[in-house]
């Protein structure tokens, strides 16, 4: 078995080169692969309109789809869905997100919950969503001074987000394929 310190250690240098779609967490590779589902997509297409007409009143914020988030030099992940309320003048964000909607498939759940949830609540993001095609239900928690804490566990009810500039709310009832 390799040391940690026998394993290669990436930056953001070499994620640029590489072909296919990437995450680059703590300097290990991560392949985004196979390649979303057509639920997945269809779900994660519905919160970005949505996202996208809730924010119609609040110019300060955007919502986005998968962009590279570059944390560091060795850690460039890529959320599903996200909202920032900070000018950004790159092809990429270097601030943290105030939302992030990650949609759970099998190849990547573990990840979602666990690893991405650690960099997302040390990385100071107030709202993250964990959003499971396969039960329709979504996991959303709130940062708070202790860490995340969670705020609900829905199906179809509406949630409110505070984003800080101004206050959205997702109906997650429309955001399921018929």
């Amino acid at each position: 078995m390799l040391k940690p310190e026998e394993l290669p250690h990436y930056t953001y240098d070499d994620y640029v080169l590489w072909k296919g779609d990437w995450e680059l967490i703590d300097g290990i590779p991560h392949a985004m692969t196979p390649s979303p589902t057509i639920t997945h997509q269809r779900v994660s297409q519905k919160i970005a309109r949505y996202l996208d007409e809730a924010l119609d009143d609040c110019p300060r914020c955007q919502a986005l789809i998968a962009v590279d988030w570059i944390i560091s030099d060795d850690t460039v992940v890529q959320p599903d869905n996200l909202v920032i309320c900070h000018d950004e003048q790159n092809k990429f964000i270097t601030q943290a997100p105030v939302l992030i909607l990650e949609i759970l498939s099998p190849s990547t759940a573990k990840k979602d919950q666990t690893t991405k949830f650690r960099i997302y609540e040390q990385q100071g993001v107030k709202w993250y969503c964990l959003v499971d095609p396969e039960t329709q239900s979504v996991k959303i928690y709130r940062l708070d001074h202790a860490g995340y804490v969670e705020e609900a566990n829905t199906e179809a009810e509406t949630q409110a987000f505070d984003l800080g500039f101004c206050i959205i709310e997702l109906d997650f009832g429309l955001i399921w394929p018929e």
